[in-house]
């Protein structure tokens, strides 16, 4: 039943009966007290104390204070894991001792611990249009993969070491790309430029003692912008066939400078043996000439006919005419001996059969004859 129900005895939970005002906060009080020292054995201490007050007792406080220690002591408890190195900071002050893997114990509100994974490979990618040494623009991303080495100088030494990375990326990324040319940016030069800026990175992130460690640096992307994509593809395409066609003179050098010194070394071999050959030649007629003095010195007139007769006869053995001078007459007959030992032409061929060639010598033996009958001569050309 409640208290403000009829029948209730007018009784509310304040203690005030018959009475329709406001309760006495101090009276009130006063009883939570009491409730509180009879829960925690504090009523017989005031009995034994003969005072009717409403203080709080010792063993109460006691408790109290055991409770808070206890709360105290617990909010200093915590665990590091096995990646993980604790940082203890006392009134703000930096410890030298890092806190290793396990449960440790710190009094809070002194001590403040701050926990950094220091096995984590973590990573941070740059994407950046840069200029090349030879004045061109490429687009490079990479990717950094680093740890904390430090943990530190990692949480001490700079107020933000991601920020730090980011910084000293671009800075090592873009002295690294302006010192090469374009076509080492964006083909076989990747791996030298990347490790490249792996070391000046590194450099930079000791310098500022940020604790970090960088593990690798790779080259995600490296092309021109887009907006000039289709102009690069016609320079690389331009490139592709000069290189062919260096390609192509080389080979042919390859070819025709080795059959030219052939060719040079033929005609020096064929200029010197017919050097020797005209000297051998000119030695012969020399010692020849010089047996045919001896023999002329002896026989004059038989000499120099038999080199008459040897001089006609060579002439006359070269000439493919035969010419008939009879004497007293006005013609000359021709005797068409080139034309039968003429040689075949590339067009068709000359057959002589054996009628022919029976024909030719009958004429030219009945032309002899008659010619000597008329005391005539035989010509040669």
């Amino acid at each position: 039943m409640a208290w403000n129900e009829p029948g209730g005895g007018d009784k509310d939970p304040w203690g005030n009966r018959g009475d329709q005002g406001p309760p006495d906060l101090d009276e009130a009080i006063r009883k939570l007290q009491s409730q509180l020292s009879g829960i925690f054995g504090g009523g017989k201490g005031k009995k034994s104390g003969g005072s009717g007050g409403g203080g709080i007792s010792g063993n109460m406080l006691a408790l109290v204070g055991v409770v808070l220690v206890a709360i105290y002591g617990f909010m200093g408890v915590y665990q590091v894991d096995q990646q993980e190195r604790g940082v203890v900071f006392r009134f703000g002050a930096v410890q030298d001792t890092l806190k290793g893997p396990g449960l440790h114990w710190n009094p809070p509100l002194i001590d403040e611990v701050e926990v950094t994974n220091v096995t984590q490979v973590q990573s941070h990618s740059h994407q950046a249009l840069m200029l090349t040494r030879d004045e061109n623009i490429v687009d490079v991303s990479l990717t950094v993969q680093w740890v904390v080495d430090d943990a530190i100088a990692y949480l001490v030494n700079v107020n933000n070491p991601k920020n730090s990375l980011t910084h000293a990326t671009e800075s090592a990324l873009r002295h690294v790309v302006g010192n090469s040319t374009m076509n080492q940016t964006i083909t076989d030069g990747r791996e030298a430029i990347a490790a490249e800026v792996q070391e000046r990175l590194q450099e930079y992130l000791s310098s500022y003692g940020t604790g970090i460690f960088i593990r690798k640096v790779n080259i995600d992307r490296s092309a021109p912008p887009s907006q000039v994509q289709a102009a690069f593809n016609d320079v690389q395409k331009a490139k592709e066939d000069q290189q062919r066609f260096i390609n192509q003179a080389t080979a042919y050098l390859e070819q025709i400078v080795p059959e030219a010194r052939g060719r040079a070394q033929r005609q020096i071999e064929e200029a010197t043996a017919y050097r020797d050959q005209v000297i051998a030649r000119a030695e012969g007629e020399a010692q020849r000439f010089e047996k045919l003095l001896a023999e002329y010195s002896e026989a004059k007139e038989v000499t120099r006919d038999r080199l008459y007769i040897d001089a006609l006869q060579s002439v006359f053995s070269n000439s493919s005419k035969v010419m008939v001078d009879v004497q007293g007459g006005n013609n000359l007959m021709y005797l068409p001996l080139d034309q039968l030992n003429r040689r075949p032409s590339a067009g068709g061929s000359v057959q002589i059969d054996e009628s022919m060639m029976d024909s030719a010598v009958e004429r030219i033996l009945r032309e002899v004859n008659s010619a000597r009958n008329g005391n005539g001569r035989i010509r040669g050309n």
